[in-house]
């Protein structure tokens, strides 16, 4: 997948907001850079994509309920899951807006109507 409507690595707005970037792959915390820094698009493209991190944490810990295979699967889907916040997180760092691989296309639906 090529890169968002990114601004680049080393713009004004990446460099002023990436710490709230990073705390929006933090699980609830994407609600800080949502709330806190409602113009950036940097911040709100990271806080959408923690948005469906979280959700996706939420659908792996119910399917983490169910005996056994649950379990399996659960455990499976938390190493993934840890590993694309990590991701994220390099990102948001980096001043990089990048889709997380497999659930960051999402993020788009948590984009507001134009």
């Amino acid at each position: 997948m090529a890169e968002e409507e990114a601004p680049k690595t080393g713009s004004k707005d990446a460099e002023e907001n990436k710490v709230l970037a990073v705390l929006g792959y933090l699980g609830l915390l994407f609600l800080v850079p949502l709330l806190a820094a409602p113009k950036s698009p940097f911040a709100q493209y990271h806080a959408r994509q923690g948005i469906v991190l979280c959700i996706t944490w939420v659908i792996v810990a119910i399917i983490y309920v169910i005996p056994i295979l649950g379990w399996i699967v659960g455990m499976l889907a938390y190493v993934c899951l840890l590993i694309l916040a990590i991701m994220g997180i390099i990102n948001a760092a980096n001043g990089v807006m990048k889709p997380l691989p497999v659930i960051g296309q999402y993020a788009k639906m948590f984009e507001p109507k134009k």
